[in-house]
This record gives structure tokens, C-alpha cells and sequence, in this order.
């Protein structure tokens, strides 16, 4: 009768948190049920199908990785740099039918012969007078060489009055002390290629 009216009048978090060290009859203790299975046995498995699984684990990497290195290859696509699937479409429509005289073909394949064998002359003349130039100044150095070992070393020393260049400053600039810095919003459209 007496447990009951407590019973009824404790919440039952409150009964069952309460650990007094009296032989009294508040002196209740509850556990939280456990639903627990006892452990299977470990069946045995032969060791030919635990080789035969790993085989086929490695085998499905190594396929994911040869995919991955195929696809590394491609670049990423630019947007701007694609040509829009309508205009690909109307091709043919926006193709113009040009036609051109074979005199005037023959014309420009000899200007184009011509251009080539131009730039061609200009290259070799070129290399050859930077060959002539590297070769004269070898050959004054090791004259000089022969003439005088020190003269030589202050000849072949850098001559940094040829490009005067002097920097000063910081390499990288410090912040600017309370700077407000813009609270500026905007739509981030980058695309994520993965």
C-alpha cells in the first residue's frame, strides 16, 4: 500500500535514479533491459574462396583505377570555348558556297610556297649569324686566355650595368590596419567537375 501511493506519486525517473544507502524500502535499483544473442560460431571458410574474393576485390580497383587514369586525360570543357549544339546544327544551312577560280587557287598555294621559303632563308640567317658571333667570341676569349688568366676571369664575369635593375621594397605587402573590407554578395557559377 505504501509503495503503491509512492509509486504514484515519483516520477518513475525519479524512483529509479534514486540510490539511497538505507535498508529502507526506497532503496530500489533497476537495470535497463538487455537484448543481446549469444554469438554465432564462426563457420570455416576454405581458403581457396577467401583468395578467390580478394582476387575479384583487387581485380574491381584496378578497373575503377585504369578508368580513372582513362578520364584524367580528357580536360575539363570550357563553356566558352564550346560551340553551341544549334549553330552545329545549322551548319549546313549558315555554310556559304564559295567558288573559287583554279587561277587564283594555284596563285595562293605559290604566295603560301613562297612566304615559306622566305621565313625559312630568314631563320637560317639567323642561326648562322649568332653561330658567327658565338664563334668570334670564343675565339677572343681563349686569345685572351692565352694573354692573361685574370683578364680573362673579370671577362667572363656578368656585367650587371647592362640591365640596371635595382627593387626595393617589401616582398609581400602587410595589411592595412582597419580596413573595411566590402561586404560584397555574389552568385558563385563555377561548375564542379568531378
Amino acid at each position: 500500500m505504501f509503495l503503491n501511493s509512492l509509486f504514484q506519486r515519483l516520477p518513475i525517473r525519479d524512483i529509479l535514479s534514486r540510490s539511497i544507502n538505507t535498508a529502507s524500502v526506497l532503496n530500489i535499483h533497476a537495470t535497463p533491459a538487455l537484448c543481446a544473442e549469444p554469438l554465432k560460431k564462426k563457420r570455416k571458410i576454405d581458403p581457396q574462396i577467401i583468395k578467390q574474393r580478394e582476387d575479384r576485390k583487387k581485380k574491381k580497383i584496378e578497373k575503377q583505377i585504369r578508368r580513372l587514369e582513362k578520364n584524367a586525360r580528357q580536360l575539363k570543357p570550357i563553356e566558352e570555348l564550346d560551340i553551341p549544339i544549334e549553330l552545329i546544327d545549322e551548319k549546313s544551312q549558315r555554310a556559304r558556297a564559295i567558288t573559287i577560280a583554279p587561277e587564283v587557287l594555284e596563285q595562293r598555294v605559290s604566295l603560301n610556297k613562297q612566304w615559306a621559303a622566305y621565313k625559312h632563308k630568314e631563320k637560317v640567317a639567323d642561326f648562322q649569324i649568332i653561330d658567327r658571333v658565338l664563334q668570334s667570341q670564343m675565339k677572343a676569349l681563349d686569345e685572351l686566355r692565352k694573354e692573361s688568366e685574370e683578364l680573362y676571369l673579370e671577362a667572363i664575369q656578368p656585367d650587371n650595368q647592362l640591365l640596371p635593375i635595382s627593387i626595393k621594397g617589401p616582398v609581400a605587402t602587410p595589411p592595412i590596419e582597419n580596413y573595411p573590407s566590402p561586404d560584397g554578395e555574389y552568385i558563385h557559377l563555377t561548375k564542379n567537375w568531378e
